[in-house]
């Protein structure tokens, strides 16, 4: 395939073949070279309840709640979320100009190659297409594990706490849950988009109706609530990792919201199964990031006004082991009631929301594992590239789950290694949305053709402000997060990172140089 940048019409968004109207989706991925191999059936509803089912709010705060309520509190958790909301809005705004551009299940990796032009057209798409399954993988690894770490916290509390005897499983039995987890996440992969689709549409109606919930439920059923002026102006500088410098208190705290707010590439990667995709795309990237921030920021007001006494939901003594929102949920239900069960529930619809969160990436990484390898980027490409007969990409489904196991097993380790192997979700899936944008503020800058979905004039602006968002949240997330700097205390985000980065330059100028031209078209132009 030619990289020439050359200005062409797009085609039109319905065109006509004989008097059968064709999808425009359909219509476009054949001009960018590709066969429809995959069930084109997914409406704009179901295009977006993936991603948003996998930014899903009730999974990204309730698994880092802890760190929003040790660095900064209320502050950080309720104004950090609105500030990382709007930039993470101008990244997806980026991102859905250029997907309406090229609706291809390769999204990222696709969108560098187009937009870096012939001569960097192959490095850009081998460095933005292997951060971004790496980080995908790493997301589905934490996910995961962020529910089987839940399903060991409703276990303890259930059987009386960790003061009453409750039972604390070890590490061999919390990795044996992220496999049992990661085993269904396959299965249910492996059905037809069309089931999928209800699957992922169920997701979403859960996660929505589940934040409503919870959000009102637990500080009315709580007997103490916070006031209003702790919520809104209360600054927690009592971290207990020799940290005092309340800006630094306050950037570290925002790592809770921004890893939330990840994910939304799931809507690209979907492109090709959507109808209308160069319309409904770009609509399920916005929308995603737009309802999350609302209902996220509910969901963070609910929960910390029944927040009365930050040490003691911090505390690894108190009965739920230190793990801040289930023991706030807990601590509701037994102050009102007596009893803890109600608490405990609550968990149950949380560990749902995060199981179906978990679901979607799978299928997130399978279409992006799917669409590498079509273009024989990965090893054995042609394996995980094969449809069976429902039109599913079953060997990169299964692929991904037993890949996102192997991430976990680091944990069997050292659980420093394991939050290094989970740090490049965040920033090395930022990485990959990032380089597609800074391309196209660059090099495709007057080149690029916009589709359907377009920013006009102020496509650049948007774009260069998510580029340096992305650059800043690099760099802050790599700082240290405790000190003194220890083995057990350093942060470890760049050190996984700049490894991501080395074997990938490495296994580019060692070899994918002389052989990867970037992505393959499949149909005679």
């Amino acid at each position: 395939m030619a990289w020439n940048g050359e200005k062409t019409r797009l085609p039109i968004s319905r065109t006509a073949a004989g008097n059968v109207a064709v999808d425009s989706g359909h219509a476009r991925l054949n001009e960018l070279g590709y066969k429809q191999e995959l069930k084109r059936d997914l409406s704009m509803l179901s295009n977006f309840a993936f991603s948003f089912s996998i930014i899903s709010v009730l999974t990204g705060i309730t698994t880092l709640y802890n760190t929003g309520l040790s660095f900064g509190g209320p502050i950080s958790l309720v104004y950090g979320w609105l500030i990382a909301g709007v930039f993470t809005m101008f990244v997806g705004l980026s991102m859905a100009e250029i997907c309406s551009s090229y609706p291809t299940s390769g999204g990222l990796y696709y969108w560098s190659a187009k937009l870096a032009g012939p001569k960097w057209a192959p490095f850009a798409s081998w460095m933005t297409g292997w951060f971004n399954i790496v980080g995908q993988w790493a997301v589905t690894t934490s996910i995961d594990f962020s529910l089987a770490q839940l399903i060991q916290v409703i276990i303890l509390l259930s059987t009386g706490g960790k003061n009453g005897g409750g039972y604390e499983a070890p590490k061999y039995v919390v990795i044996a849950f992220h496999g049992g987890i990661l085993l269904v996440h396959a299965i249910i992969n492996s059905l037809p988009i069309s089931a999928l689709s209800f699957f992922g549409q169920l997701a979403a109606l859960w996660n929505l109706v589940g934040v409503l919930v919870l959000m009102i439920l637990i500080p009315t059923v709580a007997t103490e609530r916070a006031s209003a002026k702790f919520v809104f102006t209360h600054f927690n500088t009592d971290n207990g990792d020799g940290i005092s410098n309340k800006v630094y208190i306050f950037v570290l705290g925002l790592l809770m919201s921004q890893y939330t707010l990840t994910g939304y590439d799931a809507s690209a990667h979907m492109t090709e199964e959507t109808k209308n995709a160069d319309k409904n795309g770009p609509k399920g990237i916005i929308s995603s990031i737009g309802i999350s921030i609302i209902f996220g920021w509910g969901y963070l007001l609910g929960i910390t006004f029944a927040v009365t006494n930050i040490p003691y939901l911090l505390s690894e003594d108190n009965d739920a082991g230190g793990y801040a929102i289930a023991e706030i949920f807990y601590l509701a239900f037994k102050s009102r009631f007596g009893t803890g069960v109600g608490g405990i529930l609550c968990l149950g619809v949380v560990a749902i929301a995060i199981f179906f969160c978990g679901m979607s990436s799978v299928t997130s990484n399978s279409r992006m594992a799917y669409a590498f390898s079509r273009d024989g980027a990965m090893p054995f490409s042609s394996v995980w590239h094969k449809v069976n007969k429902q039109e599913v990409p079953i060997n990169a489904v299964w692929l991904s789950a037993v890949i996102s196991f192997c991430m976990a097993l680091t944990y069997l380790g050292s659980t420093v290694a394991f939050q290094a192997m989970v740090s490049i979700a965040t920033i090395g899936l930022y990485i990959a949305y990032a380089l597609p944008i800074f391309f196209r503020v660059t090099l495709a800058r007057k080149s690029f053709i916009p589709g359907p979905f377009n920013l006009g004039r102020y496509g650049v602006l948007v774009g260069w402000v998510a580029v340096l968002w992305v650059a800043t949240i690099s760099v802050l997330f790599s700082l240290p997060v405790a000190y003194p700097i220890t083995s057990e205390t350093l942060n470890y985000t760049p050190v996984a990172v700049g490894g991501l980065l080395v074997l990938t330059v490495s296994s580019w100028i060692f070899g994918a140089r002389h052989w990867f031209r970037g992505p393959i078209t499949n149909i005679d132009s």
